[in-house]
Order: C-alpha cells, then sequence, then structure tokens
C-alpha cells in the first residue's frame, strides 16, 4: 500500500477522501487539520503523498508546503482546494506541489492524480498551469523575463502554451522563421537551450 496523509481541517473532507480511497492501492496513514500538525505527522509517519488543503487554520497549506521544501522535503504534495488565489497558485507553483485537486467534483480525479504523482508526474489541470503562465508574464514581473520585449514576452506565452512555432507565426502575424529568431533571442538573452526551459522559467516566473 502507498501511505498518504491527508490534511484537511474539514472532518468531512477526511472522510470523503478516505472513502475515495477505499479499495484502492493507495493507505491513509494519517489525517491532520492544521500545518503545524502536517509538518509533525509527516515525521512520524513519513507518508509517500501528502494531500494538502490550501486553507487551513494557523499555517495554510501554501506555508505548511513552503516549510516542507524549505527542510529539504521534495516528497510528493498534492493540493486540495476549493478556490485557489493568483498569489497562491504562484507560490505553491515555485514550491513544487506535484498536483492540485479541486474540491469540487475532485473525488472523480483524486486516484488519477495520486497515481501520476506517485509514478514522478505533475497532475496540475491545464486551466491551472495556463492561469499561473499568464500571471507570470505580467509586465510588472521584475525576473529573468523582464529583460524581454512585450513581442518576446508575447512569443513565450504562446511557447508556455504548447503551441509550435508555426501557430506561433499564425497568431502574431508573422512567418515562422521570423519565429525562430525571435526564439533565438529570448534564449540568449535568458540563458536557455529550449523551448522547455523557456515555458518553464515562465510557469516558475515569480508574481510581482
Amino acid at each position: 500500500m502507498i501511505p498518504v496523509l491527508v490534511a484537511d481541517d474539514h472532518g468531512f473532507i477526511r472522510a470523503g477522501v478516505e472513502a475515495v480511497l477505499r479499495g484502492t492501492r493507495f493507505s491513509i496513514v494519517a489525517a491532520t487539520a492544521s500545518g503545524e500538525e502536517t509538518l509533525d505527522a509527516i515525521k512520524t509517519h513519513d507518508p509517500a503523498i501528502v494531500l494538502l488543503d490550501i486553507n487551513m487554520p494557523g499555517m495554510n497549506g501554501v506555508q505548511t508546503l513552503e516549510a516542507l521544501r524549505a527542510r529539504g522535503d521534495m516528497r510528493a504534495v498534492v493540493l486540495l482546494t476549493a478556490e485557489i488565489n493568483d498569489r497562491q497558485l504562484l507560490s505553491v507553483m515555485r514550491a513544487g506541489v506535484e498536483g492540485i485537486v479541486s474540491k469540487d467534483g475532485g473525488e472523480d480525479a483524486l486516484i488519477d492524480v495520486l497515481e501520476k504523482v506517485h509514478a514522478g508526474q505533475k497532475a496540475i489541470e491545464p486551466a491551472f498551469l495556463q492561469r499561473a503562465v499568464d500571471l507570470s508574464l505580467r509586465p510588472n514581473v521584475q525576473g529573468p523575463l523582464s529583460k524581454l520585449n512585450p513581442r518576446e514576452r508575447k512569443i513565450t506565452a504562446l511557447v508556455a502554451r504548447g503551441m509550435r512555432n508555426r501557430d506561433i507565426g499564425t497568431e502574431l502575424g508573422i512567418g515562422e522563421g521570423t519565429v525562430k529568431v525571435y526564439l533565438h533571442t529570448i534564449y540568449q538573452k535568458l540563458g536557455i537551450d529550449n523551448r522547455t526551459e523557456l515555458a518553464l522559467l515562465a510557469v516558475n516566473e515569480q508574481d510581482g
């Protein structure tokens, strides 16, 4: 069985998660109701995956994730959330959250998310990724991407969305060759080598 810790201050949510996991290869080894309690329980029970409510009394889910990473613990963390604001989203992306599950209908996706993160994959809905990219590309962000001019930032945003050079050219009304020239300039400015690194930079860029 794969040990899972569930951190949520609402008992019915914890009970719901337990019901969803019943009969699967995931087993709840601990249930907590605060960030402080969660950090202690992780040390005690050593779960493979932490299911973490983003809004808890005292230390919230974002702060708990950041504290976990600060002590060098990189185990898989999946956020449970009814809603997440922009700053929270960027914070958990920077902290390396592996998955995000919405409490609204999330029971259908929970097992799939747990399977993916246990396999070392990210399980974050495209809508969350896109929102993080859009936020990170705001003009007031002061970071590596602030070196780019508006056209370069637009191309970066389209690359982060997974668009090919031809499609980017069509979107911007320029040739595919021109897109390649822009990308070469962007790579030089940012000190990177490929579009994957560029997309990761876009997602991980800090909120201004």
